[in-house]
């Protein structure tokens, strides 16, 4: 089977074809494969740092875990960072090249087909079967001339497409008929068959309506997958993760859901951990009870503060820590809990200089320059983090600040030589640039355990949840549900050229 491809596309955004890709990469490799994901263009906030320091986007990376495989570049060679509504940052082959709108990017997309293809090619040549993702909809009629990533990708890896579509939007039936119907009759042979996702209920209830669907567009059903309530890595902002409660127990933490909020997959593993609740705060009154305030990373510092204070939230924030309630800030969120936020050259905004929280006696500078890298940090703090010390967190930095530290700002975390993070004295305001702070548990089971004590909440050690372990055992219940409603002998296939 090398050097095979099979293409997942959708209906729409968010009909679940990055999970689909998850799991039909885990049941590959089960199966003794070697895979890996691809998707030529991603649009997302959450993203990655590679061991070679290259920005990638996070569902690849999450594809590449369930694949076994290293996060590698070449499987998102096209990242978009939306940094507003109408401009976007573009990483080609995990560097910055500068930032476009949407009409200059448009211009600028025929340009990147043929380093796409050969990125692909080059990938394709190592594995057994690459499992490339759409994006959106491949019937995006006014977009089809400018396509880099559906039917133009597919095209480019000579690869079959198993179209999907969303049952629990409504509409299954005519959003897979009016996809196929409106692909050229080109397009239209690549599509080998369609798969329905996120059902609830009795299947049999639905076989007449497939059977009919079938002998309108002439493609098989392969399989109705069922609702599975997935706690993978969300690839964006489009997202129900917002808007609901995450975890259950007696402490209660808020994340703060900034307007461009990125990289929020920090936060899932809290909801892991014994006893915490995890929410997203949009107002000052949702901030209210919480035992954990979190600011998390976001695209745009600058103006998500500005947007923080259009809402009422800083204040909000700053009662809380003046009470001596735990704060901690991540990448960005670190950067605005300093006093003041310097961008001369307008990396960020047109604002050259802001006030920030002032919870931090730190400033920081905007630079052109992007740092991205991996990283280890090891705890070395005072106070009551002491207890916490020696402990060491993997992770990766993506930012393009530096940080000029005063003299009450106490350093608690190191990578190397460097501080990459600091806390105030009274110890309840923490920061760093790092991500995956919170991944194995060992240092959010630390700041659990004093904020437990300063509400006067007696418990017993509890063991951390490894988000890593437990994102494994994730890959495999979604690959046995997967492999028990979609006939993979016929993806098998498929992806042999046999149908």
């Amino acid at each position: 089977m090398r050097g095979k491809s099979l293409m997942i596309q959708g209906t729409a955004s968010s009909v679940g074809k990055s999970v689909l890709c998850a799991a039909f990469l885990r049941i590959m490799m089960q199966d003794g494969y070697i895979v890996a994901p691809f998707k030529a263009q991603n649009m997302a906030l959450n993203s990655f740092v590679t061991k070679d320091g290259l920005e990638m986007g996070r569902a690849q990376v999450t594809q590449a875990q369930a694949a076994g495989m290293e996060p590698d570049v070449r499987m998102n060679p096209v990242l978009l960072k939306p940094t507003s509504d109408r401009r976007s940052q573009v990483i080609v082959d995990g560097k910055a090249i500068g930032t476009m709108t949407a009409m200059e990017y448009h211009k600028y997309k025929p340009a990147l087909r043929q380093s796409i293809k050969a990125t692909y090619d080059a990938l394709e040549s190592t594995v057994d079967c690459v499992v490339i993702e759409g994006a959106g909809s491949p019937a995006e009629i006014n977009l089809r001339a400018g396509d880099i990533v559906n039917m133009s990708m597919a095209e480019s890896a000579d690869a079959p497409v198993i179209l999907v579509g969303d049952i629990n939007l409504g509409g299954v039936f005519a959003s897979l008929l009016g996809t196929i119907m409106l692909l050229t009759d080109e397009e239209r042979a690549r599509v080998k068959g369609v798969i329905i996702n996120k059902f609830r209920g009795d299947v049999k209830i639905l076989e007449p309506g497939l059977k009919m669907l079938e002998d309108r567009i002439h493609i098989p059903v392969l399989g109705v997958v069922p609702w599975m309530d997935v706690e993978l890595e969300d690839e964006d902002s489009v997202t129900e993760r917002f808007e609901r409660k995450s975890g259950q127990g007696d402490l209660d933490v808020a994340v703060v859901k900034l307007k461009h909020i990125s990289n929020f997959t920090d936060f899932q593993s809290l909801a892991l951990q014994p006893g915490v609740k995890v929410r997203y705060a949009q107002t000052a009154k949702e901030l209210e009870g919480a035992d954990l305030i979190v600011l998390p990373g976001t695209k745009n510092t600058i103006e998500d503060l500005i947007d923080l204070r259009n809402r009422g939230m800083d204040a909000a924030i700053i009662r809380h820590a003046r009470k001596g309630g735990m704060v901690i800030g991540v990448c960005g969120g670190y950067q605005m809990l300093g006093r003041k936020l310097h961008d001369p050259d307008h990396v960020e905004s047109r604002v050259p200089e802001l006030a920030g929280l002032d919870l931090l006696d730190m400033e920081v500078t905007f630079a052109k320059e992007k740092h991205t890298a991996q990283a280890s940090g090891v705890v070395e703090a005072s106070g009551w983090l002491a207890s916490a010390n020696g402990i060491t967190v993997d992770g990766y930095e993506i930012h393009a600040g530096h940080n000029h530290l005063g003299e009450k700002a106490l350093p608690w975390l190191r990578i190397g030589d460097k501080v990459d993070g600091v806390m105030n004295v009274q110890g309840n305001v923490l920061g760093s640039y790092l991500h995956g702070l919170f991944d194995d548990g060992q240092l959010f089971a630390a700041i659990a355990a004093h904020i437990r004590k300063e509400k006067g909440i007696v418990t017993e050690n509890q063991t951390p949840v490894s988000f890593e372990e437990f994102r494994e055992r994730e890959f495999d219940r979604i690959a046995a549900i997967v492999r028990a409603s979609v006939d993979m002998d016929m993806i098998y296939k498929i992806v042999r050229g046999e149908v």
